[in-house]
C-alpha cells in the first residue's frame, strides 16, 4: 500500500501560504487544514504542510531556518512539459512568488526553472523526457 508523503515548510502565515499555493493549482486537504496549517496536495503521494513558524517550531527537534536566508530544502515539482514548467513560474510571479533565474536546460529533453514562494522556500520546477534523455546517456557512454 502506498503511503503519501508530507513535507513541511515553515510559513508566516498559513492563509497567505495557501493562497499562493492554491495560485499553483495545488488543492487543499481540509482535513489537515487549519487556522495555523495548510496541506496542499500536489500529486496524489506528495502533500505540502505550510505551517506557520510557531507550529513549525513544534514539531521541529532544532530551531526552524529562515529560508529567507538559507536553504534547506529544495522541493522538486515535476510538470508534465515545457510550456507547463513556465506556466507554473508565472502563476507563481502572480501569487506573490519570485523567480530566482535559475534556469537548466539539457538539449531537448530536460528543461527547469526555480522560484521562491512569498516566504522565500524553493521550488524546483522541470520537465524532462525520459526516452530522449536515456537516449541522451547512452550516446555518451557508447
Amino acid at each position: 500500500m502506498s503511503q503519501p508523503v508530507y513535507v513541511n515548510l515553515p510559513v508566516e502565515s498559513a492563509a497567505r501560504a495557501r493562497a499562493f499555493y492554491e495560485g499553483l493549482g495545488f488543492s487543499v486537504v481540509a482535513q489537515f487544514s487549519g487556522d495555523h496549517t495548510a496541506c496542499m496536495r500536489v500529486t496524489d503521494g506528495v502533500c505540502l504542510m505550510l505551517l506557520d513558524r510557531d507550529t513549525f517550531a513544534g514539531f521541529s527537534p532544532g530551531p526552524v531556518a529562515d529560508p529567507r536566508e538559507a536553504t534547506g530544502v529544495l522541493v522538486a515539482i515535476p510538470r508534465d512539459s515545457r510550456a507547463a514548467v513556465d506556466a507554473i513560474v508565472e502563476a507563481a510571479l502572480a501569487h506573490g512568488g519570485s523567480d530566482t533565474g535559475k534556469k537548466v536546460e539539457h538539449g531537448d529533453f530536460m528543461y527547469g526553472r526555480t522560484i521562491r514562494d512569498p516566504d522565500g522556500n524553493v521550488l524546483e520546477t522541470g520537465w524532462m523526457d525520459m526516452e530522449k534523455m536515456q537516449a541522451a546517456m547512452a550516446a555518451q557512454k557508447g
